[in-house]
C-alpha cells in the first residue's frame, strides 16, 4: 500500500468510528484530535507510516474497532505503532499511566513521536480550553488537576532522558504552560 492510499484509508476509518465522538475539553468534533497529531508529525517529516498510525492511534482504544480488525485494515506496521501507545483499561489509572509511560520508554523512535505529538496535541487543546473556562477545565479530567500534572511531568521527564527531538522541547514548553495554571 502506498503512503499517501495508507494515510487516506487511515482517515477513512478514523472519521467514520470517531463520527459521533466529542472532544473532552470542548465540543469540537473528535477527530479534529487525530487529524492535529497527525499534521504535528508530518510538519517535522516523519513517515506515511507513523502519520497514518496517528491518524487512528485512538480508535483501538475509544472505539469499537479492535486490534485485530485494525491490523486487516491498515496492516502490520500501523498497528503495531497504534498497539505500542493503547492504554490498558484493566488497570487503574495510576497503572494505565505508568505502564503507558514506560511503553513509550521502550518503543521506538515512532512511537515516542506519535505519543508526543499526542501529547502536544492534547496540551494545546488543554490550554486553550482553561483559557476559555478558567479552573473548571480540570473537570473534564477524571484524574482532576494534580494527577494530570503529574503525567504530563513523568512523561516529559520519560522523553528528555531517553529522546532527543525537537517535538520534546515543544512538550516541555506547553508542559511548563500548563504547571503554571492554577
Amino acid at each position: 500500500m502506498t503512503g499517501s492510499i495508507l494515510i487516506e484509508k487511515a482517515t477513512a476509518l478514523a472519521v467514520r468510528v470517531h463520527a459521533d465522538q466529542k472532544r473532552k475539553e470542548s465540543d469540537r468534533p473528535y477527530i479534529v484530535h487525530p487529524v492535529a497529531v497527525a499534521l504535528i508529525l508530518a510538519r517535522h517529516g516523519f513517515s506515511e507510516t507513523v502519520i497514518a498510525a496517528a491518524v487512528v492511534h485512538d480508535v483501538v482504544e475509544d472505539t469499537p474497532i479492535t486490534a485485530s480488525e485494525l491490523r486487516a485494515e491498515l496492516g502490520d506496521a500501523v498497528a503495531e505503532l497504534v498497539a505500542s501507545i493503547t492504554h490498558d483499561d484493566a488497570l487503574s489509572w495510576e497503572d494505565k499511566k505508568k505502564a503507558y509511560i514506560e511503553a513509550v520508554r521502550v518503543g521506538s523512535e515512532d512511537v515516542k513521536a506519535i505519543a508526543v505529538a499526542d501529547k502536544i496535541a492534547n496540551a494545546q487543546s488543554l490550554l486553550a480550553g482553561y483559557e476559555a473556562q478558567g479552573v473548571r477545565m480540570w473537570e473534564h479530567f477524571n484524574s482532576g488537576r494534580d494527577k494530570k500534572l503529574w503525567f504530563e511531568n513523568a512523561m516529559l521527564a520519560m522523553l528528555q532522558e531517553t529522546w532527543q527531538h525537537p517535538l520534546v522541547e515543544e512538550y516541555a514548553a506547553l508542559v511548563a504552560q500548563m504547571n503554571a495554571l492554577a
